[in-house]
């Protein structure tokens, strides 16, 4: 028998006045096979619906450096204990990174994403992303997010007067499940840093990576957590089989199951950009496009190092879905100035070493 119509209303109304829904309530919409995914999705566009309108906010990602990490993260082709075949450089030139926020910008991106590979940045290099972030700001309209690993409050401090908008550190899986997938840094490492992101008075960028093999209770943890750190932005990655990583093969992930998961980080975080991230394509499948209707925010140009929908594809997907972007221009303006020149995506942005994807074949 299925789940009564209220029952979905229930979750709309106490989300929009900003209640929590019970832990039971939060298992079942994971667990309970009387949950019916169409009034589920329902029920949370209309969250996202109050909060966002049937906006789409676009990020576009760029791996400032990649590769040659300290870090043993099983998740990870840059990680030490991956053997994943990608391109490795400690660091962009400045021309390089100003010059791909220019290209994120005039693709539509509302926010540039600069990633760097490593532990932690030293007290150099946090001054060095500072001027970065001071440049592009001064030239461009775009806001940016860092992630440079675990940060002090000493460096979290530099990059908000330096203008940064958010840092990000994903928490990426429960703290109970942390040291299964990494031995060299804690989950306390990670939640310290948005600790001092939040003292320094940046917004906050923390999600996770679903597929690691995580129980619908430690889902609920997660989401709980993010909210009571108050992260305005959570992407929800689900785990890529990238061949050479330790870990080769999500757990669990329909694509019924993966929109599930949006919709339960929807109502615990009702004003939060949820962004439907890593992996998205490959386990959503033909059911890529209704993640939108929980998430409202997507990357586009790919991920760190895989490659992801077509720039095309995605303006495309987002305009037949009758959705909209925030951008300076619309979604049909920059679909129309794209060109079969650019069709694929530029490598130096995604970090890849070659054009072969780095994940095998979907058995």
């Amino acid at each position: 028998m299925a789940m009564e119509k209220n029952w979905y209303q229930s979750l709309t109304e106490a989300a929009i006045a900003g209640g929590l829904p019970p832990r039971d309530t939060c298992l079942k919409m994971l667990t309970d096979s009387r949950v019916e995914l169409l009034p589920l999705l329902d029920a949370a566009f209309t969250v996202r619906k109050h909060f966002h309108g049937r906006s789409v906010t676009v990020h576009i990602i760029n791996n400032v450096s990649n590769g040659l990490c300290s870090e043993d993260c099983n998740y990870c082709p840059q990680s030490k204990s991956s053997t994943a075949d990608i391109a490795a450089y400690s660091e962009k030139s400045e021309e390089e990174i100003i010059a791909e926020a220019k290209q994120a910008y005039e693709a539509g991106a509302h926010r540039y994403c600069m990633v760097y590979a490593g532990r932690r940045p030293s007290m150099q290099r946090a001054e060095r992303i500072a001027g970065l972030v001071r440049t592009i700001k001064e030239q461009y309209p775009i806001e940016v997010c860092v992630s440079a690993g675990i940060m002090d409050d000493e460096s979290s401090r530099i990059l908000k007067e330096a203008g940064l908008d958010r840092l990000n550190h994903n928490l990426n899986t429960s703290a109970t499940r942390y040291a299964k997938i990494c031995s060299t840094h804690t989950f306390a490492d990670r939640l310290n840093t948005l600790k001092s992101a939040r003292k320094a008075g940046l917004e906050v960028c923390s999600g996770i990576i679903a597929g690691m093999g995580e129980t619908a209770e430690e889902l609920i943890e997660l989401a709980q957590m993010l909210r009571d750190l108050e992260a305005q932005s959570i992407p929800i990655n689900f785990l890529l089989p990238i061949a050479g990583n330790k870990l080769k093969r999500a757990q669990n992930l329909s694509p019924d199951y993966c929109l599930k998961i949006l919709c339960l980080f929807r109502f615990l975080n009702p004003q939060a950009e949820i962004r439907t991230a890593a992996g998205r394509e490959y386990h959503l499948r033909s059911m890529e496009v209704m993640s939108l209707y929980a998430a409202n925010s997507i990357f586009m140009d790919g991920y760190l190092n895989t490659r992801g929908k077509s720039r095309q594809d995605t303006l495309q997907m987002i305009i037949d879905a009758g959705f909209t972007i925030q951008s300076d221009k619309s979604a049909e303006e920059l679909l129309g100035q794209e060109t079969a020149e650019n069709r694929d995506h530029d490598s130096s942005i995604s970090g890849l070493k070659s054009d072969s994807d780095l994940h095998p074949a979907r058995n």
